[in-house]
């Protein structure tokens, strides 16, 4: 399949509202990082979390650290992977809806493109599109390198079944992604990333890196080391940090970070001093900046 139609999978063809880049939603005008929790004593003025007089400092952790907290989620407090990789997809969509409305978009058709990997991020991705099918939006998966497991085919198989389009590929011209969607979901690699970015996802993220459409990246972006950054790399409008925060969340400049994932522990929340913030009543996600 070539051109729009089948990027969309559907048939047909998106019409805008709004020359290319002239949106609401343009990473061009994405602004620097601000003061917000963690970073200036849990203040967000810019979200509108009321300031609050507290010497905790919201914690970053390191890839050890993240790894050692899902570990113990699954084995100390029993946590399916399942349970926690539905939480946080959902978590993921509902900070894409506060994010980006999907009646603010520029298109008439609230498109979104969600790239997954072959991991646990892949697989959060999966939940997010899926919600965001139940919330309106109108989801297209690419989705190159599947497991072999029936966890992944059992996600797969819900969206298919929610007549959501899978597409073999993503086109290597950005051009076609910018004039198809309104947003692109990176939900290709998570905090357990190293080395090197392999086909093909290499060149998809070479091709992210030419659009324009904005990015919502889920727990890191991908390409990213989870400590270091990558300044060359990936630079989304969006990141959406799940469980807590990793280190390279301090150089994200996009102009939202969400924290998603309402379930951690209190006692393992205290025994890794993560001073997570206070959600707001019975939301699943708390604006970071």
């Amino acid at each position: 399949m070539s051109g729009i139609r089948a990027l969309l999978g559907l048939g047909v063809l998106v019409t805008t509202r709004c020359a290319r880049g002239g949106g609401a939603y343009t990473r061009s005008g994405a602004c620097p990082a601000s003061s917000g929790w963690g970073q200036l004593n849990w203040t967000c003025p810019k979200a509108g979390i009321s300031t609050m007089e507290t010497t905790k400092q919201l914690k970053y952790l390191s890839q050890e650290e993240a790894q050692h907290i899902d570990e113990e989620l699954f084995t100390e407090y029993r946590f399916s992977v399942d349970q926690l990789m539905e939480l946080a997809g959902l978590s993921c969509a509902v900070a894409i809806a506060k994010g980006y409305p999907a009646a603010s978009f520029p298109r008439e058709s609230p498109t979104v493109l969600v790239l997954c990997g072959p991991g646990n991020n892949g697989g959060d991705g999966l939940v997010c599109a899926r919600h965001l099918k139940l919330l309106g939006y109108e989801p297209t998966i690419v989705y190159p390198k599947r497991p072999n497991k029936p966890l992944f085919e059992n996600l797969t198989t819900q969206c298919e079944k929610m007549g959501i389009p899978f597409l073999p590929e993503v086109p290597t011209e950005p051009q076609l992604i910018d004039q198809a969607y309104n947003l692109v979901i990176d939900a290709i690699f998570g905090f357990s990333f190293k080395g090197a970015v392999r086909e093909p996802f290499g060149t998809i993220l070479s091709t992210l890196k030419r659009a324009t459409v904005p990015i919502a990246s889920i727990d890191i972006p991908s390409g990213w080391d989870v400590e270091a950054g990558s300044p060359d790399g990936l630079q989304p409008d969006m990141l959406i940090s799940l469980t807590a925060p990793k280190k390279a969340a301090l150089l994200f400049r996009g102009r939202y970070h969400y924290l998603g994932g309402r379930f951690v522990p209190a006692a393992l929340e205290r025994k890794y001093q993560l001073n997570l913030p206070p959600y707001p009543g019975t939301e699943c996600v708390q604006r970071l900046l």
